[in-house]
């Protein structure tokens, strides 16, 4: 059946294609479903680390004798 969605040729080795293999039937998916899962896993995983970096460098910076109260805020 045709599919609405873009693909991606993905060429692995075939220690890494037999892990994917197992991983699938495993979880009773396919092995094209697993990898579009592992796919958003890893770019979650990216964007809360890029996230925390940016919290981190704000938090070094971040002077409490500018900053503003609860209540200024909600005022």
């Amino acid at each position: 059946m045709p599919t609405k969605n873009p693909r991606i040729n993905v060429v692995v080795e075939k220690p890494l294609y037999i892990a994917l293999q197992d991983l699938a039937e495993d979880e009773g998916i396919s092995v094209s479903m697993l990898m579009r899962d592992l796919v958003k896993e890893a770019i979650d995983i990216r964007e809360d680390r890029a996230l925390s970096d940016f919290a981190t460098e704000r938090e070094q910076d971040f002077d409490r004798s500018q900053a503003l109260s609860h209540e200024d805020v909600w005022n």
